[in-house]
């Protein structure tokens, strides 16, 4: 009788044992999928003339730097040039994917248009993803560049537009 009972408390034991190690060894929680962006800083391109009839580009890098091409000739008047900045929020272990529109259209005070030829990022060019390697509270910092095209006959003014950006986590 005291075998029974001593095999019945081993079985109970066992049993127990069983579901213990069940949900010790199970998977861990995958991180939240929270997102959120803030763009904290726009594109400006400084101010600039057009010296001749053939126009030219203005680019501004990631970095915040400056440089132009053809006609166009570089201020040092205010507004300075600087890149756009986007703060972002997500969870360690994430896959970003950056995506936005190749180019968007600048309109001026005058009905006037320029091109602007988004990107790279200080992540790379369009479509390239990043992990996010901290807390959810951590803020991942993305800085955007462009090129700017100035046609000889651009009147001058102020030019404004936006564009999208978009970040898909995996």
């Amino acid at each position: 009788m005291k075998s029974l009972i001593t095999y019945n408390i081993l079985c109970v034991f066992f049993v127990f044992l069983l579901f213990y190690f069940d949900t010790s060894f199970a998977q861990p929680q995958l991180p939240q999928r929270t997102l959120s962006v803030t763009p904290t800083q726009g594109i400006n391109f400084g101010t600039l003339s057009v010296t001749g009839m053939s126009g030219g580009t203005v680019t501004v890098g990631y970095d915040g730097s400056r440089t132009a091409s053809g006609s166009v000739a570089l201020l040092s008047i205010a507004p300075n040039a600087q890149c756009a900045i986007f703060e972002i929020k997500i969870c360690q272990g994430r896959n970003v994917i950056i995506s936005f529109s190749p180019s968007t259209t600048l309109t001026g005070s005058y009905g006037d248009q320029l091109t602007l030829d988004l990107g790279p990022t200080d992540r790379g060019p369009n479509g390239v993803s990043f992990m996010s390697n901290a807390d959810c509270n951590f803020v991942n910092v993305l800085r955007m560049g462009g090129t700017l095209h100035v046609p000889g006959t651009a009147p001058s003014g102020s030019y404004s537009g936006s564009f999208n950006l978009t970040l898909n986590q995996e």
